[in-house]
């Protein structure tokens, strides 16, 4: 006579294989839906190689430095990006292969820690705007967006310039010394370009961190590509996105002067979704470049070894270490695109756009689902291990038994589940080496724990939102910015940063080294007569260079002894 307790068991044993059956219906479909993703990817991919389908436009580096330069503007929205504002400026002006571009930085009139780090490098930096919102942060990443094109705008007036393209990025960004060239190469024919975006190497115990890594390797060199072939609309990623002037004005004729929608936490989304709609071209640029890389080495915890690696043209950034600060952001997209993106945008377009759409938002369901299953296999580990010590003996047949649906749903579900390892080891792989790539299967375990908990408060905010009415805010997210050592910088002179800061030009410098020669005179002496620079900021420059203020001003090819800042 079977006792309480196994019978208690085998009907839980029993009730688990219910749940697994649903759950395991539920994945199949999902990953139904990643493996057309996946197929059409290498097949489009074989076609393009073997002149089948028609091949993007890549330019060689060479194209990229022919192209005569148009002026551009980087519009920067700040709340409380004191600790790394000034990094993120002085590398980004430091690593620009380019001349003609005005950075302008977006802060709120009650951040003064940001205000001040700004204004700072606006003292050292020409080419630097700092644009102050009237109303007090925080508002949304899109209002301040919209005060930046207006000064920008304004900005075209006052100067005589015309911009041919925006350029977006935040203050955690990493550039490329050739990505304005990219942007001026694609401009004006294109409304947006959209380059790549990957995380910076993380140390291998990094997990949360570096489920972004992961997933923004395989979004951008895959996901992105199928996108934009079967709809040829592609979410602008925020960072790294270049509007065409045409592009903004308009935005601005049809929005009321506001081109980035403020009732969304994902504007950047929001912003590709219309572009399409306006019928405008877009374009996913995808430039592969041999790129001098500080990678991460795995028996210390700091530093590492420079290699060279074939990447695309990209932004890198720094993504959130820690459990809260990743699902907080992630809860951010979720909340913006999923959620909003469904109230607002609907499920309009081509039957391909659907398709995306509806990718953009299963995670609402698959979070769950993934969550489930874990909860389940514990269970069944739990069943079997009271099975193997003998506490239970009595169960019932099992419901997958005496068909081969079932059979058929776990097996395909396995092969898809070994498929989507095999694509995620690749992507990884190709950037940040085999190790990483291997790394990244146990990831998806620790990706999958923060997409749910992201899911569960965006869901939380949104009933709270459409409850309420409450506005939705700018969640800050705490940034960090590459230590110099993982930088590459450049040995300059200091008539190398003054051109570089756009205080003066190379004529300036040859200009006034012939004089220099002719008359025994300093450089910075001449440079200050004609009031090209300041002594404030040659003091500046010379800190800058690692001197200290007052220290000896080195120029390329000419120190005459005794020179000092004055």
């Amino acid at each position: 006579m079977p006792s309480a307790w196994d019978l208690f068991f085998a009907n839980y044993h029993r009730l688990l294989e219910f749940f697994l059956g649903a759950v395991s219906v539920l994945i199949l479909l999902s990953s139904l839906d990643d493996l057309f993703v996946d197929g059409y990817y290498w097949v489009l991919r074989f076609a393009r190689w073997r002149g089948w389908a028609e091949r993007p436009d890549v330019p060689t580096r060479e194209q990229l430095l022919a192209r005569p330069e148009q002026h551009l503007a980087i519009m920067v929205p700040c709340w409380k990006e004191d600790d790394v504002i000034a990094a993120m400026i002085e590398n980004l002006v430091a690593t620009f292969d380019y001349r003609h571009y005005v950075i302008f930085v977006g802060t709120y009139c009650n951040d003064a820690p940001t205000i001040r780090e700004v204004e700072r490098m606006r003292r050292r930096y020409r080419q630097l705007q700092r644009v102050e919102l009237p109303n007090p942060g925080p508002s949304c990443k899109a209002d301040c967006l919209n005060w930046v094109i207006q000064a920008i705008f304004l900005y075209e007036q006052q100067h005589g310039i015309r911009f041919a393209g925006v350029v977006q990025h935040d203050s955690e960004d990493v550039v490329h010394p050739l990505e304005l060239r990219l942007f001026n190469y694609f401009l004006p024919q294109n409304a947006m370009v959209q380059i790549p975006v990957l995380s910076l190497e993380r140390q291998w115990h990094q997990l949360v961190a570096s489920t972004y890594a992961d997933e923004f390797i395989e979004a951008h060199s895959k996901d992105m590509v199928v996108r934009e072939h079967l709809t040829g609309m592609i979410p602008s990623a925020g960072v790294g996105t270049c509007f065409s002037r045409e592009a903004l004005v308009r935005f601005l004729e049809t929005t009321n002067n506001q081109p980035f929608n403020a009732d969304s936490l994902t504007e950047d989304y929001d912003v590709g979704m219309r572009l399409a709609r306006m019928g405008m071209r877009m374009a996913f640029a995808r430039v592969p470049l041999t790129q001098n890389r500080i990678r991460r080495t795995w028996w210390r915890s700091g530093g590492g070894r420079a290699s060279d690696v074939t990447l695309p043209l990209c932004v890198f950034e720094y993504f959130p270490a820690t459990l809260k600060a990743a699902y907080r952001q992630k809860a951010r997209w979720v909340l913006g695109i999923a959620l909003v993106g469904w109230q607002q945008l609907g499920w309009r377009g081509s039957w391909a756009t659907r398709y995306f759409l509806f990718r953009d938002r299963k995670g609402l369901v698959t979070s769950f689902a993934s969550m489930v299953a874990y909860v389940i296999a514990a269970q069944f580990g739990i069943v079997w291990v009271a099975q193997q010590l003998g506490q239970v003996d009595l169960h019932f047949p099992s419901v997958f038994g005496g068909g081969d649906f079932w059979a058929w749903v776990l097996a395909a579900s396995g092969f898809a589940f070994l498929f989507r390892m095999a694509q995620r080891v690749y992507f990884v792989g190709s950037a940040y080496g085999l190790l990483q790539g291997l790394l990244a299967v146990p990831r998806i375990v620790v990706g999958n724990f923060v997409n749910f908990l992201a899911v569960a408060r965006a869901i939380k905010q949104f009933f709270i939102h459409w409850w309420t009415g409450a506005r939705l805010v700018w969640d800050k997210t705490a940034h960090d910015f590459p230590s110099k050592d993982l930088l590459h910088s450049k040995v300059q002179t200091l008539d190398e940063v003054l051109v570089e800061w756009q205080l003066v030009t190379e004529d300036d410098i040859a200009s006034a080294r012939a004089d220099a020669a002719q008359s025994g005179r300093g450089l910075s002496h001449i440079l200050m007569d004609r009031k090209l620079v300041t002594p404030e900021q040659l003091a500046e420059a010379t800190a800058f260079l690692g001197g200290g203020e007052g220290a000896p001003a080195r120029f390329s090819g000419l120190e005459p002894s005794g020179m000092q800042i004055a």
